[in-house]
C-alpha cells in the first residue's frame, strides 16, 4: 500500500470523512432553507452566489446557485494553489467542492417551496430567517472547525488576502465578508444588506460560542492531604494525566502538594464523587477551558494501569 492511500485503510480518515459530510449537510440546508428563499445576503460565497445568480437572472441566464458555488469555489481552490500553495489542506476541497451538491440533494428531498405557505421565505421573515440560518450554519462551522477543517469559500479567499494585503486572518475574514455583503446591494434594498452585515457578525459570535461548547474541559486545581490517592485516581481510573505543583499555605503556612488535571465534566464529576465517597478533606477549584493543544484527547487503550509509586521528594 502507498503512503498516498494509508490514510483509507485507518477509522480516523473515515470517521472524520462521515463527520464532514455530515456537518458541511447542515450547513448546506442553511444555505438552501433560509438564505436562498429570502436571499439574504451574509458574507460568504454562498451568499456571493445568489448575487451572481440573481444578475444572470436578470440578463436573461438561468444559473443554479448550487452550480456556482461550486465554480467559485474550484476557482478559488485552484487560485490558492498557485497563491498560497496547498496550506488550505484536502479537508478544505473536499468540503467546498461537495458544499454544491449536497444543496442539491436538500432540493430532491425537500424543496422549500413546499415550506413557504405565506410570504417569500420560509419563516416569512428576514430576521427570522437569518437567525435560523446563523444557528445552523455555525454548528456546521464548529463541527468542522473542531476537526481542522472548514466550508472553504471564504476560508481561502481570506488566506489570500491575508498573504498578500498582510491583514491579520480574522480581519481578512471580516473584509471579504463585509464585500460580499456589499455586492447585495445589486439585487436587495438598503435594508435587507444591513441585515446581511448584522447576520455576517453575528455569525462569528456564534460559532465561539459553539466551539467554546464543544472544547469546554474543566482545569481542576485539588490542594489536599490525600494527593497521592487522587493523582492514582486521575492516571488509573480516568486514564487523565495531571501535574503536581508544591504549594505554601499563605495562612497556615503549610507546605502541601496540588494536584492540577484537566478533565471532561464527567469526568469531574467522578472525580468530585470520588472524593465525596472516601470523605477527603480538599480544597478545589474548577475553570472551563476551551482550547487544548497536544495529545490530550488521546486516551489510553488499557482500561487498567498500573502506576509505579511516585518519588517522595525532600520536602514531603
Amino acid at each position: 500500500m502507498t503512503d498516498f492511500f494509508k490514510p483509507l485503510a485507518t477509522w480516523k480518515f473515515w470517521k472524520e470523512l462521515i463527520i464532514m459530510t455530515l456537518g458541511i449537510s447542515v450547513g448546506a440546508a442553511a444555505v438552501y432553507y433560509f438564505l436562498m428563499p429570502s436571499k439574504l445576503i451574509i458574507g460568504s460565497i454562498s451568499g456571493f452566489c445568489i448575487v451572481l445568480a440573481e444578475i444572470f437572472a436578470q440578463i436573461g441566464f438561468t444559473v443554479k446557485v448550487s452550480t456556482l458555488i461550486v465554480v467559485i469555489n474550484a476557482i478559488l481552490l485552484v487560485m490558492a494553489w498557485f497563491l498560497i500553495g496547498h496550506e488550505f489542506g484536502l479537508k478544505t476541497v473536499y468540503t467546498a467542492l461537495i458544499l454544491g451538491p449536497l444543496i442539491d440533494m436538500w432540493a430532491a428531498i425537500l424543496p422549500y417551496d413546499q415550506l413557504i405557505i405565506d410570504g417569500t421565505s420560509v419563516m416569512n421573515d428576514p430576521w427570522f430567517d437569518l437567525l435560523c440560518f446563523v444557528l445552523l450554519l455555525s454548528i456546521s462551522q464548529a463541527i468542522l472547525f473542531r476537526i481542522n477543517a472548514s466550508t472553504g469559500g471564504l476560508d481561502i479567499l481570506a488566506k489570500i488576502v491575508n498573504k498578500y494585503l498582510h491583514f491579520e486572518i480574522g480581519t481578512s475574514v471580516t473584509i471579504a465578508g463585509a464585500l460580499i455583503c456589499c455586492s447585495a446591494f445589486a439585487i436587495n434594498p438598503f435594508r435587507m444588506v444591513v441585515i446581511g452585515l448584522i447576520g455576517t457578525w453575528i455569525n462569528g459570535i456564534a460559532v465561539d460560542y459553539f466551539m467554546d461548547t464543544l472544547n469546554k474541559r474543566k482545569r481542576v486545581c485539588i490542594i489536599s492531604d490525600e494527593h497521592e490517592a487522587i493523582r492514582r485516581f486521575i492516571i488509573e481510573k480516568l486514564e487523565r494525566g495531571c501535574s503536581l505543583y508544591h504549594v505554601d499555605g499563605g495562612f497556615t503556612g503549610k507546605e502541601q502538594i496540588e494536584v492540577v488535571s484537566l478533565l471532561t465534566q464527567d469526568e469531574y464529576a467522578a472525580l468530585f464523587n470520588f472524593m465525596k465517597e472516601k470523605g477527603y478533606n480538599a480544597f478545589i477549584t474548577a475553570s472551563n477551558v476551551s482550547e487544548i493543544y497536544g495529545k490530550w484527547n488521546v486516551k489510553r487503550k488499557t482500561p487498567q494501569l498500573t502506576v509505579l509509586p511516585r518519588k517522595k521528594s525532600k520536602a514531603e
